[in-house]
């Protein structure tokens, strides 16, 4: 709430005007205020004028303004381009009455440009002269585009383009925008947007983007005419359009060369270049603009080099491809960079920012009022970038054409006043200047001699709010400037700062007003031409507070309703309460009603659904308090809480509870709930006792001994339960002995000599009674002891010292009260602590069952050995040496434990062909016992892991040489490798199998007398004494000459499109066409031969396995697209010349690694046996991926048909 410090009581004459504050400054000098002092002269003063440039609409009249104050008033006179404006020659030119505003009428005849120029008022009486600044005066332009003829635009797909606007010179400069020919704005997105000269920019383009109506428009605002050019078609083609419609226009080359959908990386299209620079104004915008072309849509980011943008004025537009900073000043000169990014790549353009700035004031010069023999300064203080300069007129003229003052003295842009005289009055101007623009300024220098006068009513009275700050008003005029105090009562003292705020302009200010703050204030002013003082009266009252507010109310449709609103104010004040709904009056509605202090609404609708405001105010004050009114539908909720709960029959374990429930809301309640809470043991937890049926409104409670009970009634319906009710009186039962013993029982010892019993305590609930405690009892199972027992306080253990090592007893804990015993408790069976066990397993033997698993047998130990409970047997086991190195190493122990009363157990994962030693254990619930006589044992051999790699170097006519390195892990000694490879033709047949076996020591071979230009495929693996390890494959080529490398490599870019070309030149020739008869001719013999060999039971094993399992690096592509890999040869197609994305993926330096490879020659059954589960799936001996056996395992030494042979690689 604001406080107005409001004048209640005032004494006016006929002839008094309403009060005006006169502020004033000590340390400077006073404006006379005209229209309050009579008699006294001032210098003119500009109070309006038009601006610097100001642009006309050439269809109006022109009015160039030119205000001024001063006494006597002022006669204004005006110049045009620097010489005297004669206004009465000219007709069409009037001076508007007391003023020097002009009127040009054009609008009937004449023209605008006729008055285009540069005007200056001035304003002058016998104190001196004001000017205005210059005004130029020029009028609007909104000329039309120079007609031109626009071809369509042709473009493909992803290419950028730009569209040029280019609009008409205008003034001010238009608004420019894109729209089509139906005035539908066109979207624009960041990969399309609009650059800040106007041209409309794409990134890309797409199909969408045809067509015929690109129209820019230009907006004239200050003539209201918008200007088109002439539209603009835009045509996208795709390669695939322009191959059907302009493929026999074009020659190969430009046909190919054309670039069409063709990812690129970023390119700017504005700015151009790496650097640009950019200058602007202080305190102007800073645009800052980068637009690039790519595929995909570049995104533009923005930094500045050695800082930081400023975040509270920085802001993006033309989604970011435009940086505007806001108020730029001289600190925001620098680079900034953007920076335009696609996944290709990125580009960046640095602007170089200079802020420049026309002039601006550091300090105005101010009016002087002096009296005679006073001194004064003017001060005209600007700044701007280059610096302004400064210059002084006098009266409108430059001051070194003014008649000399003795009292002037000048010092660059100070003007020094000594021992002024009524003579040196005058308007002073200050101009400061640079290349970007100018300021102006006047101020008067009027000598005064005049005694202090009080502007302030005399005896006003102010009404003031307890607790608000007072506003005493003295507004006072005087030459000199007069001094002033306050004072208190008719005989009070001078008032000081410690507890006022004196304003310069003669207000007192009582911060915090007091009611001892209420009386009669004094004002004095004084100068040294005399004194003069007034009074003014406060009062102090009490504050309007609202002390009942309404509240939230949720009512459902057709109810009724009432808000509250208490109001308590100052007595001698009248208050006002007035209700609003959503801050604005109330329905003209019979349904509302305002009775006292209460707001009713009868029968309510949807639409009273709001936010009501009750208003208190006074002429001092106003408070106000709000309350939300929620109108639902009329549904079934849950039940109101139960009220006004009792009890009686007050017995000693039972008591009679009764309530009254509360409204059901449209569900019947169907039960209560009543909860208890015990507040003497668990204060604020409340408990279930018991439900009754909803028809009943009593209950007879059984109660426990020794619990101070309250209770409360929840009430349930259909829909839910209701909120509890409130709760009842209190209720304390008496002290009984204990009902129940203490549960979870246990005795078990923590130390070979103790024996430790605990127990679950009672809840306090359940104690019965005051002084709860327990008897805890023992003694041995076995023995004839007695019991022994001991009481204890409210505690959950006790600890049997001095016991023999694990050895059972008897025990069992009673409850009992300062009433009594509980009834006798539960005997249970606990042991003493346990100790580690004291023998190790014997006849410990080792049954080695293959190359990775191992059976362990002993014998177990006595029972009384393990002293205690007997949780298992643990094997401790470990690799000593490696057999086929023969070196020791040491390795981490690996232990396996066996629950129960094992004698003995597996050892799986072993590594093949190595030397192990192990020991076993005995473990109870104390720990292990001693270790076991250390058993050895040794792993037979298994079968190596693949080849690390192999490597086929120097490929030439007839020769490959093939290197490799041993398995990481050969499981045993070396006895061979075996190298089996076949040759592949072009149309992916596999030729015969050779197998070759390679002595253990070897690392590298040659292959001679192989076939020119033939690609092979190489199956390579290890063997040991145990078999066949797992294999790796590989492919090669022979070289056409000496100088070719073996293997397909990927052709440089473009090399597709060129080897395409040339296919259709060859196809075209005879020799070719009949070449390719021949070729078709061999094939078709080919394939009869072969089918005759097969029919006489030839062999071809590999073959078949080929056809059966293809490559597992060809099969998943199979069942992803459908589409097999193929294996090419150097004579193919020129898309056999691109990287392969299918088939074979051998690396560019022809090697393999185990990782890289899936063949192996095991799935042939070459010496190791293939295993298969219940569902007939195959078992590998090894890990790793393989190729797949056979379908056909009965027929694998069937040679297959060359025909199938070629449909498996197709």
């Amino acid at each position: 709430m604001r406080l107005k410090i409001m004048p209640l009581k005032k004494s006016f004459s006929v002839h008094r005007v309403p009060l005006i504050l006169f502020l004033c400054q000590l340390m400077s000098a006073l404006e006379v205020p005209l229209d309050q002092l009579e008699n006294l002269v001032q210098p003119p003063t500009i109070t309006r004028q038009s601006p610097k440039d100001y642009i006309i609409d050439p269809r109006e009249n022109i009015e160039i303004q030119c205000e001024a104050k001063g006494k006597p008033p002022p006669s204004f006179s005006w110049t045009r381009n620097g010489t005297h404006f004669d206004i009465d020659k000219d007709p069409l030119v009037k001076m508007l009455p007391n003023s020097g505003t002009l009127v040009i009428s054009i609008t009937i005849e004449g023209k605008a440009e006729t008055y285009e120029g540069v005007y200056q008022c001035t304003a002058r009486n016998e104190r001196g002269a004001a000017i205005s600044n210059n005004i130029i005066i020029r009028p609007s332009r909104s000329p039309l585009w120079t007609k031109e003829k626009l071809e369509q635009i042709t473009i493909l797909k992803g290419q950028s383009l730009v569209l040029p606007c280019r609009p008409p010179l205008g003034l001010p400069p238009p608004i420019i925008f894109w729209m089509d020919n139906s005035f539908q704005r066109l979207p624009q997105s960041e990969r399309v947007s609009q650059g800040l000269n106007g041209d409309l920019y794409f990134s890309n383009v797409l199909p969408e983007d045809t067509r015929e109506d690109y129209v820019c428009y230009a907006r004239f605002n200050h003539t209201q005419t918008i200007q088109q050019k002439q539209p603009i078609s835009v045509k996208v083609h795709s390669m695939d359009e322009l191959n059907d419609t302009i493929t026999a226009n074009l020659s190969d080359s430009e046909f190919y060369g054309a670039k069409s959908y063709i990812e690129r990386p970023p390119k700017l299209l504005s700015p151009e270049g790496r650097t640009s620079h950019k200058e602007e104004l202080r305190e102007n915008v800073l645009s800052l603009e980068c637009i690039a072309e790519g595929l995909p849509t570049p995104s533009i980011t923005w930094t500045k080099e050695d800082g930081e943008l400023p975040i509270n004025r920085t802001s993006y537009t033309n989604f970011r491809k435009t940086l505007n900073i806001n108020l730029v000043s001289e600190a925001d000169s620098g680079k900034y960079k953007c920076t335009a990014r696609n996944p290709l790549g990125f580009v960046e353009h640095t602007i170089s920012v200079t802020v420049k700035a026309a002039p601006y004031w550091i300090t105005a010069p101010k009016n002087l009022v002096l009296s005679p023999g006073e001194d004064g300064t003017l001060i005209c203080r600007a700044n701007g970038n280059p610096k302004p300069k400064i210059s002084w007129l006098t009266n409108g003229v430059p001051i070194e054409m003014a008649p000399d003052d003795p009292s002037r003295k000048i010092d660059g842009d100070t003007i020094l006043f000594s021992d002024v005289q009524e003579s040196s009055s005058a308007v002073y101007q200050c101009n400061a200047s640079n290349e970007y623009g100018y300021l102006l300024a006047n101020a008067f220098v009027n000598v005064l001699a005049e005694p202090p006068r009080i502007l302030t009513d005399a005896n006003l009275h102010y009404q003031v709010i307890t607790d608000r700050p007072a506003m005493l008003d003295c507004a006072f005029f005087g030459s000199p400037i007069p001094t002033f105090k306050w004072f208190k009562g008719t005989k009070g003292s001078v008032l000081q700062e410690n507890t006022y705020i004196f304003h310069d302009n003669g207000t007192l200010e009582i911060p915090v007003a007091q009611k001892d703050s209420a009386g009669t204030y004094t004002c004095v002013v004084r100068n040294k031409l005399g004194m003069a003082k007034n009074d003014v009266h406060l009062e102090i009252k009490d504050p309007t507070r609202i002390i009942k507010h309404p509240e939230y109310k949720v009512v459902q449709r057709g109810g009724k309703v009432s808000f509250e609103c208490k109001v308590k104010h100052d007595p001698t004040l009248i208050a006002t309460l007035t209700w609003l709904k959503d801050n604005g009056e109330l329905p003209n509605d019979g349904r509302f009603s305002i009775d006292n202090d209460h707001l009713v609404i009868m029968n309510i609708s949807d639409e009273d659904d709001a936010t009501y405001t009750c208003v208190a105010n006074t002429s001092l004050d106003i408070v106000s308090a709000s309350a939300v009114l929620r109108v639902v539908a009329p549904v079934y909720d849950r039940p109101n809480p139960p009220f006004d709960l009792e009890l009686t029959s007050l017995l000693e374990r039972s008591v009679q509870l009764s309530w009254i429930p509360g409204d059901e809301n449209n569900s019947p309640i169907t039960d209560f709930i009543i909860e208890y809470e015990d507040s003497l043991h668990e204060p604020g937890i409340w408990h279930h006792h018991s439900d009754v049926p909803g028809t009943q409104t009593t209950a007879e409670l059984k109660l426990s001994p020794y619990v101070k009970y309250s209770f409360r009634v929840i009430a349930v319906n259909s829909i839910g339960r209701s909120l509890p009710s409130e709760v009842s009186e209190y209720y304390m039962t008496k002290a009984a002995e204990p009902e129940e013993n203490p549960t979870a029982v246990e005795g078990i010892g923590s130390e070979p000599d103790n024996l430790v019993i605990t127990w679950q305590p009672l809840k306090g609930f359940d104690s019965n009674g005051p002084g709860l405690q327990y008897k805890v009892s023992w003694r041995q199972k076995d023995g004839d002891d007695e019991w022994t027992s001991v009481v204890v306080a409210n505690v959950s253990k006790y600890i049997v010292s001095g016991t023999p090592t694990f050895v059972p007893y008897l025990v069992k804990v009673q409850a009992l009260n300062d009433v009594g015993f509980a009834p006798e408790p539960v005997i249970i069976i606990g042991h003493s602590g346990e100790d580690l066990p004291m023998v190790a397993p014997s006849n410990v033997h080792v049954n080695v069952v293959n190359s990775t698993l191992a059976e362990v047998h002993w014998e177990p130990v006595p029972p009384k050995s393990i002293r205690g409970h007997l949780k298992g047997y643990r094997i401790y086991y470990w690799k000593v040496k490696n057999s086929s190195k023969r070196n020791k190493r040491h390795v981490e122990k690996k232990i396996l434990t066996f629950n129960g009363n094992k004698t003995h157990g597996m050892l799986p994962g072993l590594e093949p062909f190595s030397h192990y030693m192990l020991n076993v254990r005995v473990v109870n619930g104390k720990g292990e016992g001693p270790a076991s006589v250390d058993r050895v044992f040794n792993t037979p051999e298994g079968v190596p892991s693949a080849p690390l790699f192999l490597k086929i170097v120097n490929p030439t006519l007839d020769s490959l040489t093939l290197e490799w390195d041993p398995p990481s892990h050969p499981n045993g000694i070396l006895t061979a490798y075996t190298l089996k490879f076949q040759p592949i033709n072009s149309t992916h047949e596999l030729g015969p199998l050779v197998d070759i076996k390679i002595p253990a020591n070897m690392t590298s071979l040659i292959l001679r007398n192989l076939s020119y230009n033939t690609r092979y495929k190489f199956y390579f693996y290890a063997q040991t004494s145990a078999g066949s390890g797992s294999q790796i494959t590989e492919e090669a080529v022979t070289t056409v000459d000496e100088g070719k490398m073996a293997g397909v490599h990927p052709p440089a870019v473009g090399a597709d499109k060129a080897m395409a070309s040339r296919q259709v030149d060859i196809a075209t020739q005879g020799w070719f066409i009949g070449l390719m008869c021949a070729v078709a001719l061999l094939i078709l013999i080919l394939l009869i031969v072969c089918f005759i060999r097969r029919n006489k039971g030839g062999k071809y094993p590999v073959k078949e396995k080929e056809d059966a399992h293809a490559d597992p690096e060809i099969q998943p592509m199979k069942e992803d697209d459908g589409t097999f890999g193929e294996y090419r040869s150097l004579e193919s197609d020129a898309e056999d010349h691109k990287p392969s994305k299918k088939g074979s993926r051998t690396p560019s330096d022809r090697t393999v690694k185990k990782e890289d490879s899936d063949d192996s020659l095991v799935d042939y059954g070459e010496g190791v046996n293939g295993q298969f589960n219940e569902d007939g799936s195959f078992i590998g001996q090894y890990s790793g991926k393989k190729e797949k056996e056979p379908a056909e395992g009965n027929e694998s030494s069937e040679a297959p048909s060359p025909v199938n042979a070629m449909n498996s690689f197709v």
